[in-house]
Protein backbone atom coordinates (compact mmCIF):
# COMPACT_ATOMS: atom_id res chain seq x y z
CA UNK A 1 0.00 0.00 0.00
CA UNK A 2 1.48 3.33 -1.04
CA UNK A 3 1.84 6.16 1.52
CA UNK A 4 -0.51 8.34 -0.55
CA UNK A 5 -3.31 5.79 -0.14
CA UNK A 6 -2.50 4.82 3.45
CA UNK A 7 -2.67 8.38 4.80
CA UNK A 8 -6.33 9.07 3.81
CA UNK A 9 -7.36 5.68 5.17
CA UNK A 10 -5.57 6.34 8.46
CA UNK A 11 -7.22 9.76 8.63
CA UNK A 12 -10.67 8.19 8.18
CA UNK A 13 -9.99 5.54 10.83
CA UNK A 14 -8.78 8.08 13.38
CA UNK A 15 -11.67 10.42 12.54
CA UNK A 16 -14.29 7.71 13.01
CA UNK A 17 -12.83 5.65 15.84
CA UNK A 18 -10.31 7.93 17.54
CA UNK A 19 -12.47 8.50 20.62
CA UNK A 20 -13.20 4.77 20.95
CA UNK A 21 -9.50 3.95 20.70
CA UNK A 22 -8.77 6.59 23.34
CA UNK A 23 -11.41 5.08 25.62
CA UNK A 24 -10.04 1.56 25.17
CA UNK A 25 -6.47 2.70 25.86
CA UNK A 26 -7.61 4.58 28.97
CA UNK A 27 -9.52 1.53 30.27
CA UNK A 28 -6.43 -0.66 29.90
CA UNK A 29 -4.11 1.94 31.42
CA UNK A 30 -6.31 2.58 34.47
CA UNK A 31 -6.89 -1.16 35.02
CA UNK A 32 -3.12 -1.71 35.09
CA UNK A 33 -2.46 1.36 37.24
CA UNK A 34 -4.90 0.47 40.02
CA UNK A 35 -6.68 -2.88 40.59
CA UNK A 36 -9.61 -1.11 42.27
CA UNK A 37 -10.60 0.52 38.97
CA UNK A 38 -11.80 -2.65 37.18
CA UNK A 39 -14.17 -3.74 39.95
CA UNK A 40 -17.84 -3.84 38.94
CA UNK A 41 -18.91 -1.52 41.74
CA UNK A 42 -16.40 1.12 40.70
CA UNK A 43 -17.32 0.88 37.01
CA UNK A 44 -20.99 1.34 37.88
CA UNK A 45 -20.04 4.34 39.98
CA UNK A 46 -18.16 5.82 37.01
CA UNK A 47 -21.16 5.28 34.73
CA UNK A 48 -23.47 6.87 37.33
CA UNK A 49 -21.19 9.91 37.54
CA UNK A 50 -20.93 10.13 33.75
CA UNK A 51 -24.71 9.96 33.26
CA UNK A 52 -25.17 13.65 34.17
CA UNK A 53 -22.52 14.88 31.72
CA UNK A 54 -23.67 12.49 29.00
CA UNK A 55 -27.31 13.61 29.18
CA UNK A 56 -26.29 17.28 29.05
CA UNK A 57 -23.69 16.52 26.38
CA UNK A 58 -26.31 14.81 24.22
CA UNK A 59 -28.26 18.04 23.97
CA UNK A 60 -25.05 20.03 23.58
CA UNK A 61 -24.16 17.85 20.58
CA UNK A 62 -27.14 19.17 18.61
CA UNK A 63 -26.22 22.76 19.49
CA UNK A 64 -22.54 22.35 18.56
CA UNK A 65 -23.35 20.62 15.26
CA UNK A 66 -25.39 23.70 14.27
CA UNK A 67 -22.26 25.76 14.94
CA UNK A 68 -23.39 27.05 18.35
CA UNK A 69 -22.39 26.63 21.98
CA UNK A 70 -24.25 26.68 25.31
CA UNK A 71 -22.34 27.90 28.35
CA UNK A 72 -25.46 28.19 30.51
CA UNK A 73 -26.13 24.48 31.09
CA UNK A 74 -24.36 24.30 34.47
CA UNK A 75 -26.41 27.17 35.89
CA UNK A 76 -29.56 25.77 34.28
CA UNK A 77 -28.97 22.49 36.14
CA UNK A 78 -29.03 24.45 39.40
CA UNK A 79 -32.11 26.47 38.44
CA UNK A 80 -34.15 23.45 37.34
CA UNK A 81 -33.24 21.56 40.52
CA UNK A 82 -34.16 24.51 42.75
CA UNK A 83 -37.52 25.06 41.03
CA UNK A 84 -38.40 21.36 41.11
CA UNK A 85 -37.40 20.92 44.75
CA UNK A 86 -39.38 24.00 45.73
CA UNK A 87 -42.51 22.46 44.19
CA UNK A 88 -41.80 19.10 45.84
CA UNK A 89 -41.03 20.61 49.25
CA UNK A 90 -43.99 22.98 49.39
CA UNK A 91 -46.64 20.91 47.65
CA UNK A 92 -45.45 17.34 48.01
CA UNK A 93 -45.93 16.77 44.28
CA UNK A 94 -42.85 14.71 43.46
CA UNK A 95 -43.42 13.91 39.81
CA UNK A 96 -45.08 17.24 39.07
CA UNK A 97 -41.97 18.89 40.47
CA UNK A 98 -39.78 16.78 38.18
CA UNK A 99 -41.90 17.67 35.15
CA UNK A 100 -41.80 21.36 36.06
CA UNK A 101 -38.02 21.18 36.43
CA UNK A 102 -37.59 19.67 32.97
CA UNK A 103 -39.93 22.27 31.45
CA UNK A 104 -37.98 25.07 33.12
CA UNK A 105 -34.89 23.66 31.43
CA UNK A 106 -36.72 23.77 28.10
CA UNK A 107 -37.78 27.37 28.79
CA UNK A 108 -34.19 28.36 29.50
CA UNK A 109 -33.12 26.73 26.25
CA UNK A 110 -35.95 28.51 24.42
CA UNK A 111 -34.79 31.90 25.71
CA UNK A 112 -31.24 31.16 24.57
CA UNK A 113 -32.45 29.85 21.22
CA UNK A 114 -34.75 32.78 20.51
CA UNK A 115 -32.05 35.35 21.22
CA UNK A 116 -29.53 33.47 19.08
CA UNK A 117 -31.80 32.47 16.20
CA UNK A 118 -33.91 35.59 15.74
CA UNK A 119 -32.19 38.41 17.66
CA UNK A 120 -28.84 37.25 16.19
CA UNK A 121 -27.03 37.48 19.54
CA UNK A 122 -23.74 35.50 19.28
CA UNK A 123 -24.14 32.11 21.05
CA UNK A 124 -21.09 32.65 23.26
CA UNK A 125 -22.32 36.02 24.56
CA UNK A 126 -25.95 34.93 24.91
CA UNK A 127 -25.28 31.75 26.86
CA UNK A 128 -22.56 33.44 28.93
CA UNK A 129 -25.25 35.88 30.05
CA UNK A 130 -27.56 32.91 30.67
CA UNK A 131 -24.87 31.35 32.86
CA UNK A 132 -25.07 34.30 35.27
CA UNK A 133 -28.81 34.95 34.99
CA UNK A 134 -29.89 31.36 35.65
CA UNK A 135 -27.48 31.03 38.58
CA UNK A 136 -28.82 34.28 39.99
CA UNK A 137 -32.42 33.05 39.68
CA UNK A 138 -31.49 29.85 41.52
CA UNK A 139 -30.02 31.94 44.34
CA UNK A 140 -33.11 34.17 44.44
CA UNK A 141 -35.52 31.20 44.61
CA UNK A 142 -33.63 29.51 47.45
CA UNK A 143 -32.30 32.70 49.11
CA UNK A 144 -28.91 31.04 48.82
CA UNK A 145 -29.92 28.17 51.14
CA UNK A 146 -29.99 24.53 49.92
CA UNK A 147 -33.35 22.75 50.02
CA UNK A 148 -32.85 19.28 51.51
CA UNK A 149 -35.43 16.48 51.45
CA UNK A 150 -34.39 12.93 52.32
CA UNK A 151 -37.80 11.34 51.68
CA UNK A 152 -39.96 11.14 48.60
CA UNK A 153 -40.51 9.09 45.47
CA UNK A 154 -38.60 11.68 43.41
CA UNK A 155 -35.36 10.12 44.68
CA UNK A 156 -35.94 7.04 42.52
CA UNK A 157 -34.57 8.65 39.35
CA UNK A 158 -31.31 9.41 41.13
CA UNK A 159 -30.95 6.55 43.60
CA UNK A 160 -33.18 3.76 42.27
CA UNK A 161 -32.06 0.51 40.67
CA UNK A 162 -33.64 -1.40 37.77
CA UNK A 163 -32.42 -4.95 37.17
CA UNK A 164 -29.28 -4.25 39.15
CA UNK A 165 -28.49 -1.14 37.07
CA UNK A 166 -28.75 2.33 38.65
CA UNK A 167 -31.61 4.36 37.17
CA UNK A 168 -29.33 7.27 36.08
CA UNK A 169 -27.41 4.83 33.85
CA UNK A 170 -30.66 3.51 32.39
CA UNK A 171 -31.86 7.05 31.68
CA UNK A 172 -28.53 7.90 30.07
CA UNK A 173 -28.74 4.86 27.79
CA UNK A 174 -32.33 5.68 26.77
CA UNK A 175 -31.55 9.35 26.09
CA UNK A 176 -28.42 8.58 24.07
CA UNK A 177 -30.16 5.89 21.99
CA UNK A 178 -33.23 8.03 21.33
CA UNK A 179 -31.26 11.15 20.41
CA UNK A 180 -28.94 9.17 18.14
CA UNK A 181 -32.01 8.03 16.22
CA UNK A 182 -33.30 11.62 16.06
CA UNK A 183 -29.96 12.90 14.81
CA UNK A 184 -29.31 10.17 12.25
CA UNK A 185 -32.74 9.00 11.16
CA UNK A 186 -35.03 12.02 11.08
CA UNK A 187 -35.45 15.08 8.88
CA UNK A 188 -34.71 17.32 11.85
CA UNK A 189 -31.35 15.61 12.39
CA UNK A 190 -30.48 16.01 8.71
CA UNK A 191 -31.38 19.69 8.90
CA UNK A 192 -29.16 20.14 11.98
CA UNK A 193 -26.20 18.76 10.02
CA UNK A 194 -27.06 20.91 7.03
CA UNK A 195 -27.23 24.13 9.03
CA UNK A 196 -23.93 23.40 10.74
CA UNK A 197 -22.26 22.43 7.48
CA UNK A 198 -23.30 25.50 5.50
CA UNK A 199 -25.86 27.87 6.98
CA UNK A 200 -26.22 30.07 3.91
CA UNK A 201 -26.66 27.11 1.56
CA UNK A 202 -29.28 25.67 3.93
CA UNK A 203 -31.17 28.96 3.88
CA UNK A 204 -31.07 29.10 0.09
CA UNK A 205 -32.32 25.50 -0.04
CA UNK A 206 -35.42 26.56 1.85
CA UNK A 207 -34.59 25.34 5.34
CA UNK A 208 -35.87 27.40 8.28
CA UNK A 209 -32.43 27.95 9.79
CA UNK A 210 -33.66 30.05 12.73
CA UNK A 211 -36.26 27.45 13.72
CA UNK A 212 -33.72 24.63 13.54
CA UNK A 213 -31.28 26.52 15.75
CA UNK A 214 -34.06 27.42 18.18
CA UNK A 215 -35.21 23.79 18.38
CA UNK A 216 -31.66 22.62 19.06
CA UNK A 217 -31.33 24.95 22.05
CA UNK A 218 -34.75 23.94 23.38
CA UNK A 219 -33.75 20.27 23.16
CA UNK A 220 -30.49 21.03 24.94
CA UNK A 221 -32.44 22.85 27.67
CA UNK A 222 -34.91 19.99 28.15
CA UNK A 223 -32.11 17.43 28.49
CA UNK A 224 -30.25 19.75 30.86
CA UNK A 225 -33.42 19.90 32.94
CA UNK A 226 -33.56 16.10 33.00
CA UNK A 227 -29.93 15.98 34.13
CA UNK A 228 -30.80 18.49 36.86
CA UNK A 229 -33.60 16.20 38.07
CA UNK A 230 -31.25 13.21 38.21
CA UNK A 231 -28.68 15.18 40.18
CA UNK A 232 -31.31 16.59 42.53
CA UNK A 233 -32.69 13.12 43.20
CA UNK A 234 -29.25 11.67 43.71
CA UNK A 235 -28.26 14.34 46.24
CA UNK A 236 -31.74 14.49 47.84
CA UNK A 237 -31.35 18.25 47.71
CA UNK A 238 -31.32 21.31 45.49
CA UNK A 239 -28.32 23.57 45.88
CA UNK A 240 -28.03 26.91 44.03
CA UNK A 241 -24.26 26.40 43.69
CA UNK A 242 -24.52 22.95 42.13
CA UNK A 243 -23.55 22.42 38.50
CA UNK A 244 -20.58 24.79 38.44
CA UNK A 245 -18.25 23.66 35.67
CA UNK A 246 -20.79 21.25 34.15
CA UNK A 247 -20.78 23.28 30.94
CA UNK A 248 -17.05 22.63 30.58
CA UNK A 249 -17.46 18.89 31.17
CA UNK A 250 -20.32 18.70 28.66
CA UNK A 251 -18.40 20.63 26.02
CA UNK A 252 -15.31 18.52 26.71
CA UNK A 253 -17.35 15.33 26.21
CA UNK A 254 -18.68 16.65 22.90
CA UNK A 255 -15.21 17.67 21.67
CA UNK A 256 -13.49 14.49 22.83
CA UNK A 257 -16.21 12.54 21.03
CA UNK A 258 -15.14 14.12 17.77
CA UNK A 259 -17.93 16.64 17.21
CA UNK A 260 -16.46 19.60 15.37
CA UNK A 261 -16.70 22.98 17.10
CA UNK A 262 -17.01 24.44 13.60
CA UNK A 263 -20.31 22.58 13.16
CA UNK A 264 -21.63 20.14 10.60
CA UNK A 265 -20.13 16.97 12.05
CA UNK A 266 -20.72 14.90 15.18
CA UNK A 267 -22.50 12.00 16.80
CA UNK A 268 -24.41 11.37 20.02
CA UNK A 269 -22.70 7.99 20.48
CA UNK A 270 -19.33 9.71 20.24
CA UNK A 271 -20.36 12.23 22.90
CA UNK A 272 -21.15 9.32 25.23
CA UNK A 273 -17.66 7.94 24.57
CA UNK A 274 -16.20 11.38 25.30
CA UNK A 275 -18.11 11.58 28.58
CA UNK A 276 -16.83 8.13 29.55
CA UNK A 277 -13.27 9.23 28.80
CA UNK A 278 -13.63 12.17 31.18
CA UNK A 279 -15.32 10.05 33.86
CA UNK A 280 -12.71 7.30 33.68
CA UNK A 281 -9.89 9.83 33.72
CA UNK A 282 -11.30 11.54 36.83
CA UNK A 283 -12.02 8.27 38.61
CA UNK A 284 -8.67 6.69 37.78
CA UNK A 285 -6.70 9.70 38.94
CA UNK A 286 -8.73 9.84 42.16
CA UNK A 287 -7.93 6.19 42.85
CA UNK A 288 -4.25 6.86 42.19
CA UNK A 289 -4.32 9.79 44.60
CA UNK A 290 -3.59 12.45 41.98
CA UNK A 291 -4.28 15.92 43.36
CA UNK A 292 -7.30 17.77 41.95
CA UNK A 293 -5.07 20.56 40.65
CA UNK A 294 -3.18 18.14 38.42
CA UNK A 295 -6.46 16.57 37.28
CA UNK A 296 -7.63 19.94 35.99
CA UNK A 297 -4.39 20.38 34.07
CA UNK A 298 -4.63 16.89 32.57
CA UNK A 299 -8.25 17.45 31.49
CA UNK A 300 -7.39 20.78 29.88
CA UNK A 301 -4.44 19.31 27.99
CA UNK A 302 -6.57 16.45 26.67
CA UNK A 303 -9.25 18.89 25.44
CA UNK A 304 -6.64 21.02 23.63
CA UNK A 305 -5.12 17.93 22.02
CA UNK A 306 -8.58 16.81 20.87
CA UNK A 307 -9.22 20.21 19.25
CA UNK A 308 -5.82 20.17 17.55
CA UNK A 309 -6.49 16.66 16.26
CA UNK A 310 -9.88 17.77 14.92
CA UNK A 311 -8.25 20.70 13.12
CA UNK A 312 -5.59 18.41 11.64
CA UNK A 313 -8.15 15.84 10.44
CA UNK A 314 -10.30 18.57 8.92
CA UNK A 315 -7.27 19.83 7.01
CA UNK A 316 -6.47 16.32 5.78
CA UNK A 317 -10.03 15.77 4.61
Amino acid sequence: MTPGIARPRLTRVVSRYGSVLMLAALLVAMSLATPEFAKVGNLLNVARQVSIWAIIGTGMTFVVITGGIDLSVGSLVALTACVAMTVIDRRGWDYVGILVGILVGGLGGAVNGALIAWARVPPFICTLAGLTVYRGLALIITKGVPIIKFEGSFRFIGQGVVGGIPVPIVLMAVVVAAMQVVLRRTAFGAHVYAVGGNEEASRLAGLEVARIKFSSYVLCGLLTGLAGMVLMARLSSAQPAVGEGFELDAIAAVVLGGTSLMGGRGSVWSTLVGALVIGILNNGMNLMGVHTHYQLVAKGVIIVLAVLLDAYLKKQR
